[in-house]
């Protein structure tokens, strides 16, 4: 694994947004993507990658059964509102189907890639490493290969939805440019495979008292949201969300993968596993560095790193108040100053490829770079 510097294409703005529909490659006037460097990577290390996604995955699902048959007790270690248990339970054991996640791992080329957090709920970073890192790779190295089959197997997971002629809506805040350009591009890849689709903001879906409908007053019977279920059930309509009135992708059990907690009963699960970095729930467990993480929060808010109690790095934000989690401090690799995350895919469960993002910093914020890769 190796980080080089590279010219970037002269016209990649223009390109990215005229031939891509790529409008947030720019935040507050800095670089979201940058070209002027690449991760080259050895095919023995993009496997060892993609064994770990898979192994991760496994326990992933492996910890979700074992919270819906344990009940309450799990569920209230995972912070979740005792007016969703009974939809995660239903709609695990109904076998509902899951479309995307995002497992952000630490790894420098050697060891065990290590798991920081499972971004099971609502990642973003999709279209970044679907598309536009794999145009770059045609344009700048068309001799070479990259991790990325993800754009096809979306194509292909929307055909086992099973929502036959209804019409999947897709959702997310108004005027956000990341969330509308990931529900564009994730409804983009539903009408490849052959399905009906709509866009409608969050604050435009409407309640009837029987069914939730859009601004013409037709029933949403099939709902993408990119917006958190934590969110989504603390809000008005919330409890009925969780009727199963509307199908809902991601579905319900995915609220026991996208809290932080999820992360301690992992390491309770399978103790010393190699992907895994020790993670508890209550402080003074761990000896040495520890990060403490809010179990509900986003974009590396709230973050602190402690060595013997003292702070030694923190990001500030406004969560936290569902209590945090503690997990064993791992060296992020530097890179002539830079620290990058790997973000591996999952598309229904299966591994499907990378984006790395970042940082000067080892705390992955919502200002970091996407920096495009491959192997050979």
């Amino acid at each position: 694994m190796e980080r080089l510097a590279v010219t970037p294409r002269a016209d990649w703005r223009e390109h990215v947004e005229r031939d891509l529909g790529f409008a947030f490659h720019t935040i507050a006037g800095a670089p979201y993507w940058d070209e002027t460097a690449y991760y080259r990577f050895t095919a023995a290390e993009v496997d060892a990658i993609e064994a770990a996604t898979a192994e991760l995955e496994q326990m992933a699902l492996a910890l979700v059964d074992r919270v819906v048959q344990t009940g309450e007790e799990a569920f209230e270690r995972l912070h979740i509102p005792r007016t969703a248990w009974e939809a995660i339970a239903g709609s695990w054991r109904a076998q509902e189907k899951n479309l995307y996640g995002r497992f952000d791992l630490a790894y420098a080329g050697a060891g065990p890639p290590k798991l920081l957090e499972y971004n099971a709920d609502t990642p973003t970073a999709l279209f970044e490493a679907a598309v536009v890192q794999w145009d770059w790779l045609q344009a700048a190295w068309p001799d070479r290969d990259q991790f990325n089959s993800i754009h096809e197997r979306l194509i292909e997971a929307w055909k086992n939805f099973d929502v036959g002629r209804r019409r999947v809506y897709f959702s997310a805040v108004k005027n956000h440019a990341e969330d509308v350009g990931t529900i564009e591009y994730l409804r983009d890849t539903a009408i490849q495979a052959g399905l009906e689709t709509q866009r409608i903001a969050i604050e435009e879906i409407g309640w009837d008292g029987q069914a939730f409908r859009d601004l013409d007053r037709e029933p949403i019977d099939v709902l993408f949201k990119l917006y958190p279920w934590e969110w989504l059930i603390g809000e008005e309509f919330g409890a009925h969300l969780v009727t199963g009135v509307t199908k809902v992708i991601e579905p319900a059990w995915k609220m026991v993968l996208s809290n932080k907690a999820a992360l301690a009963l992992l390491w309770e699960m399978a103790p010393g596993h190699p992907n895994l970095l020790p993670t508890f729930l209550e402080p003074g467990r761990i000896e040495g560095k520890v990060v403490r993480k809010p179990i509900y929060s986003r974009e590396g808010a709230n973050i602190q790193v402690l060595d013997l109690d003292r702070v030694v790095a923190e990001t500030e934000g406004a969560y936290g108040a569902e209590g945090f989690v503690y997990q064993a401090h791992v060296e992020i690799p530097a890179f002539a100053g830079n620290y990058p995350v790997l973000g591996s895919w999952v598309i229904a469960s299966q591994p499907a490829g990378i984006g790395i993002r970042e940082d000067a910093t080892a705390i992955t914020r919502d200002s970091s770079r996407f920096v495009p890769h491959f192997f050979e």
